[in-house]
């Protein structure tokens, strides 16, 4: 897959899956702009891009934050002209049962996970509109498909990221956009470190377990399936959910 010439956007891209599919799209041609809340990570990402021959820079960005994203897209557009891709990536986790729930912890969760996709959306779909058509992928997670016993808040806001990519798919399907997202399962990154916890490797090791595959994917895998459907390959795919989930759900 080629994509010399487009422009990706990339939330959450300071780490883990999105700095591997920033990598990826970058060396497969793309001009990619980097959003996080870390400036350090992020401009590391973009070092290495250049350093590979890239083309790239780094927006910090909170996507709880309309004003951000808006300036995000802004930026995306006055340095490179359009918006082709867009990973909306950007996410944070929670592990507790319902009986744990607080408000605030909804917040923060639903912030970011939800709202953070909400609002990235308005801004890329209203610039996607005015240069005739675009690519937006979505992070959800084998628990938007499924629930999982202690992960309730985080569950919740990964099955509001599955409705809302559909019906955004839906509703501007007839413009040029395909609107989709990734599902993946447990995946070998800094978000599984801090939901391993203090038990580490053998945490780890169950959650693994937890895969007919017996392992951990990679950031890596999860880019290629988010090129595959930023790519012309997938040209009549939208309003779907890829499972990348080393067949968990075919349990």
């Amino acid at each position: 897959m080629s994509f010399q010439g487009k422009v990706a956007l990339i939330t959450g891209g300071t780490s883990g899956i999105g700095k591997a599919t920033a990598l990826l799209l970058a060396r497969q041609g793309a001009k990619v702009v980097i959003a996080g809340r870390r400036e350090e990570q992020g401009s590391a990402v973009v070092r290495q891009i250049q350093e590979e021959g890239g083309d790239a820079i780094f927006v910090k960005t909170d996507v709880a934050n309309e004003n951000d994203v808006k300036h995000l897209v802004a930026e995306t557009v006055k340095q490179y002209g359009r918006v082709d891709i867009a990973f909306n990536n950007a996410g944070v986790e929670h592990a507790g049962p319902v009986t744990d729930f607080t408000v605030d912890a909804y917040r923060h969760v639903f912030d970011i996970n939800v709202l953070g996709v909400f609002v990235s959306m308005k801004y890329e779909i209203e610039q996607m509109l005015q240069q005739g058509g675009g690519v937006i992928i979505n992070t959800s997670s084998i628990l938007g498909h499924v629930a999982m016993p202690g992960a309730s808040i985080y569950n919740a806001s990964k099955h509001a990221v599955e409705g809302a990519t559909k019906t955004a798919a839906l509703e501007y399907a007839q413009q040029n956009i395909r609107i989709n997202a990734i599902a993946p399962a447990a995946t070998a990154t800094d978000m599984i470190d801090r939901f391993a916890g203090k038990e580490g490797a053998e945490s780890r090791a169950q959650l693994a377990a937890l895969h007919p595959m017996n392992r951990l994917a990679t950031a890596e895998e999860m880019a290629a399936a988010v090129a595959y459907l930023a790519s012309d390959a997938a040209s009549f795919t939208t309003g779907i959910s890829l499972p990348v989930d080393g067949g968990f759900l075919a349990k």
